[in-house]
């Protein structure tokens, strides 16, 4: 059969898949996103049926998945929302950092790794990933929920870290010397800021050349720029990520809201190839030999990202309910861990990292929509049920007092009136 052929076959099966999955998962009122995932795993490396001629399509389009989640996610909010955001939010971008990087460097050590290791998968269980966390807010409708943008700053935070961190982990796996080293992050720390200056400052300037009252070239023209901005940012050591959430950021008013309508359905198309693509390079067989640390590690740091949500929405005046949406919906990591985990793996560091840092990777990318999902239900059933447990506690013990006191008493103990309990007459 001709290859153009198959590939066409290929793709369409893939995304008819895709198409039946999610209506599956719409069905039953969950994210699609572990879904995909799974089927990634089935028809990737060591699956039942492995692809041939359409991968190396679905690895661009998941490359343009991720840039259009945050662009998409960029569209929601203007450049003053971000610089006040990232003002009031920069103390739960360093708890962020400390307790989430620390567990995985720990466990680096404990397992013997060394130290070039320790940094590496510190990382992966630092960074939350924005794919999953923009698809999980747009699927739960929470775009316009008060903690959103806590959750958005965080995010942020996370990214422009690793215009700092990236060529830190780079130096390091190559053995660069300090100058060598030097000079990559001043590139990339340029570069980051220049691009989020002429976002904040002549955003409106970019929103005029881009406006258009044709639906075609409104599309053209926004996502070009996009993906030039994106690709200059990844070329030059910036995550490709934060330079189309930057765009999204730069466009304003009638363009973004125009842009947003005509890019959705193109943003759930590729957001999904995203995370199929993320199952096809996972070989289901070196899984089960580092299961166990890597469920581990998934524990504590779900529980260290949930923490940091709560806190963070915590300072922002946000509600318990809203504390704890936040730190669910930060567990899921994805995109960037496994691009850290991958630099050690091309270096040759530590053989085993790679395939715990998927095995990590992907049972939190399954869990975290499940606890954006259900941590606030369940967290409000167990706080009513201590309070309650605790609210019976001063009945219980007054009523065994007054029985002492008055042996003659005839009533039960649960009976005593709340004016004895509380020490009125």
């Amino acid at each position: 059969m001709h290859s153009s052929a198959v590939f066409l076959i290929e793709f369409g099966a893939i995304i008819l898949g895709l198409g039946l999955l999610g209506r599956f998962a719409a069905r039953f009122q969950f994210s699609p996103i572990p879904l995909y995932l799974l089927a990634g795993l089935a028809f990737g490396e060591g699956g039942l049926l492995p692809l041939g001629t359409s991968e190396d399509f679905v690895a661009i389009g998941a490359e343009i998945g991720v840039i259009l989640l945050l662009l998409m996610l960029g569209l929601e909010y203007t450049a003053s929302d971000l610089v006040s955001n990232l003002k009031s939010q920069y103390p739960a971008g360093l708890v962020d950092a400390a307790l989430n990087a620390l567990p995985g460097a720990v466990m680096a050590l404990l397992l013997g790794w060394g130290p070039v290791a320790a940094v590496v998968l510190a990382g992966v269980t630092w960074i939350s990933s924005s794919g999953v966390i923009a698809k999980v807010l747009g699927d739960l409708g929470r775009l316009g929920n008060r903690e959103t943008p806590v959750v958005l700053s965080i995010l942020v935070l996370e990214d422009l870290s690793m215009a700092v961190y990236l060529p830190i982990v780079t130096a390091l796996l190559a053995g660069a010397g300090l100058a060598a080293g030097s000079v990559t992050l001043a590139i990339a720390l340029g570069v980051a800021g220049l691009v989020l200056l002429l976002a904040v400052r002549y955003g409106r300037h970019i929103s005029r050349f881009v406006s258009s009252d044709d639906p075609e070239k409104l599309l053209l023209v926004v996502l070009g720029l996009t993906l030039v901005v994106a690709g200059l940012a990844q070329q030059l050591q910036v995550s490709a990520a934060v330079g189309a959430f930057l765009v999204g950021i730069a466009l304003s008013g009638e363009v973004a809201e125009g842009a947003h309508n005509l890019l959705a359905p193109l943003r759930d198309l590729f957001a999904a190839v995203f995370f199929v693509f993320f199952g096809l390079h996972t070989d289901p067989a070196s899984i089960p030999p580092v299961l166990l640390p890597a469920l581990a590690l998934a524990v504590v740091t779900a529980l260290t990202k949930i923490a940091t949500g709560y806190w963070a929405a915590g300072r922002a005046g946000i509600s318990a309910k809203g504390r704890w949406r936040a730190g669910g919906t930060l567990v899921a990591r994805g995109e960037f861990s496994i691009v850290i985990a991958g630099l050690a793996v091309t270096a040759g560091i530590e053989p085993s990292l790679g395939p715990l840092a998927t095995a990590y990777v992907l049972i939190l990318v399954i869990l975290g929509p499940l606890t954006a999902r259900y941590t606030e239900p369940v967290a409000t059933r167990l706080t009513q049920r201590l309070r309650r447990s605790t609210s019976r506690v001063p009945a219980v013990i007054v009523s065994e007092n007054e029985t002492d006191a008055h042996p003659t008493a005839d009533a039960p103990h649960d009976a005593v009136d709340s004016r004895d309990v509380l020490g009125r007459p």
